[in-house]
């Protein structure tokens, strides 16, 4: 009688997580068919939504004798660069977060399995988590894009192939990225040399993307050679040895049917994808292993004691989060014991303050470029048009700051729950505590960025004042959104936090941050901006976001503040 064979380990780590994300995700149908109706609503509607506009501009562009191809073609090149930048971030985060903060990769680790596997299957995870994304937001654009040029159907299909091969090269330079981050983070110079290259990359940024705008003179004579100088800050886009460039050129040659140009990129993608892929499967898992060792034996920093001497013969000299919050007097011990924890271990994660900067940071190089053409927005509509896309982008990004770091909080406090449902304040005002400083930090960053762009739009200071107040609202009710169903939907089990938000709480949460994002900004859009001339209509339009921040920030915090009540560790 023959006796079936084993699986390979990776083919078995792969077939038996498919299998639990399976099953959780019929869980989540069992749970809920009221949010989960919501969320497939929310997804179906994005698609919808983003094809009808991506459609019906590229068709409005390429209306232009000339110009259109051109312009589409650039928007292009210089999409897919950025999300290749993008996507190399996102990796390195995730990548690092797999590898050595993972609590399934120590299991694996004390296993009979060979590295080099366990390497492959989060290296593959990784991939998967920071690119799915990537693939749900350009998907309409390209089947707009395809519609609009008329490309046959094999097109969609092609696509489908580059886009596959294209996520590996970004997820190969990401997991290398994290493996030396994990090899050296504990060297105090190496954190000051990522500190000072992130802040100096951003600056050069600043200052390389400075716009120059073109002249009355220049658009009124040329139209191609201002549409040139406008478009000069992107010709790095089109650098022949970036893969965003063969994955481009790929896809336009391919839907003009140049099949002949478009195989051939095709091919310098595939060569690539597979030297860089074969170099990460066969040779990564033994550094990954050195790596992952030398992280989880490092020693804690500080002073040692002898463990029999009492703390009164060794005192702990009291730091800089202590000595700032020791003049909060307002405050009590334990709530400012709550905040200075929170604040430490958001420091200690390289990941986590790291997102935080290149998020903020990034929406600081573009608010700084308004100056740049201002002058050219003579009319009142423009300047409040610009202003309120200004505060779509940043409540957006306050947005994806409070899913990615505030909701998986209460997660993250995980097994060790019950020590801090213990204490005399309980778990009630710990919740109160997150929120509050969350809400405060977060405001902090986003006000003074909102205010940033209002100067440099050289509005009027009652229109500061009225962003600077909307955006207070703002940070409170998505904080109080995050919190809230961050104890509505917790995850105790699961040390990632790239997995917790990634599930169906984290997902509800996002989708009710953008729904009221969208709703706020049209609703203070229409009403403020003075264009129907009704005060009145004003008026109420004020009022209404106001309860409609209150409520969204409200309720979710008062059912998750009841239910704590009730909440079993």
């Amino acid at each position: 009688m023959k006796t079936r064979s084993a699986p390979a380990p990776l083919l078995l780590l792969m077939r038996v997580n498919a299998l639990q994300s399976w099953r959780r995700l019929l869980s989540l149908r069992n749970q809920s068919r009221l949010l989960t109706g919501v969320i497939l609503t929310f997804v179906v509607g994005y698609l919808v939504l983003s094809f009808w506009l991506f459609y019906h501009a590229l068709g409005f562009v390429a209306k232009f004798p000339g110009l259109g191809a051109v312009l589409t073609e650039r928007l292009m090149y210089a999409l897919f660069a950025f999300l290749f930048g993008l996507l190399l971030l996102s990796n390195l985060v995730i990548s690092y977060t797999n590898l050595f903060r993972n609590r399934e990769t120590a299991f694996l680790l004390t296993l009979p399995v060979p590295t080099q596997t366990i390497f492959r299957w989060k290296f593959i995870e990784s991939i998967l988590l920071a690119s799915w994304a990537f693939l749900f937001l350009i998907a309409p654009l390209l089947v707009a894009f395809g519609l609009v040029r008329d490309a046959p159907w094999h097109f969609y299909a092609m696509t489908l192939v580059l886009i596959a091969l294209f996520i590996v090269l970004p997820g190969v330079a990401g997991a290398s990225l994290a493996i030396l981050v994990g090899r050296f983070l504990d060297r105090r110079s190496f954190q000051i040399a990522m500190v000072a290259t992130a802040v100096t990359l951003l600056a050069l940024a600043a200052f390389w993307w400075k716009a120059q705008p073109a002249t009355n003179a220049l658009l009124g004579e040329r139209t191609l050679e201002a549409l040139d100088q406008l478009l000069a800050k992107t010709r790095f886009t089109m650098f022949p040895f970036l893969p965003s460039y063969w994955l481009s050129s790929a896809v336009l040659q391919w839907a003009e049917g140049i099949l002949r140009g478009a195989a051939f990129f095709a091919l310098v993608l595939l060569s690539h994808t597979l030297f860089f892929g074969s170099l990460a499967f066969t040779r990564l898992g033994h550094v990954f292993y050195d790596t992952a060792s030398a992280v989880q034996s490092r020693a804690q920093h500080g002073p040692r004691r002898h463990p029999l001497r009492s703390q009164r013969e060794f005192p702990n000299p009291p730091g800089l989060l202590e000595q700032i919050f020791g003049k909060l007097v307002w405050l009590n011990r334990d709530d400012r014991a709550v905040a200075i924890k929170d604040i430490r271990m958001f420091w200690r994660d390289t990941t986590q303050w790291g997102q935080s900067v290149m998020l903020f940071g990034l929406l600081g190089v573009y608010i700084i470029n308004l100056r740049n053409f201002t002058h050219q927005l003579s009319g009142e509509f423009w300047v409040n048009l610009i202003a309120f896309l200004n505060l779509g982008v940043c409540a957006l990004n306050l947005a994806s700051v409070t899913t990615r770091f505030v909701f998986p909080q209460f997660s993250l406090e995980g097994r060790r729950l019950w020590i801090v449902g213990m204490a005399p304040m309980g778990l009630a005002r710990v919740v109160k505590t997150k929120f509050w400083l969350t809400s405060v930090l977060s405001l902090i960053v986003t006000s003074g960025l909102i205010m940033l762009s209002c100067y440099l739009l050289k509005m009027s200071w009652d229109r500061v004042i009225f962003f600077g107040a909307v955006v207070t609202l703002m940070a409170f009710a998505l904080n109080g959104l995050a919190v809230g169903l961050g104890v509505l939907y917790p995850n105790l089990k699961e040390t990632n936090p790239n997995k917790i938000v990634s599930g169906f709480g984290g997902t509800l949460c996002f989708v009710l941050s953008s729904v009221y994002i969208l709703a706020s900004v049209l609703l203070l859009g229409l009403g403020t901006s003075g264009w129907q001339g009704r005060v009145a209509w004003a008026i109420e339009s004020a009022v209404a976001f106001v309860v409609l921040s209150f409520f969204v920030g409200w309720l979710p915090l008062k059912l998750g503040l009841r239910q704590l009540k009730n909440f079993e560790v």
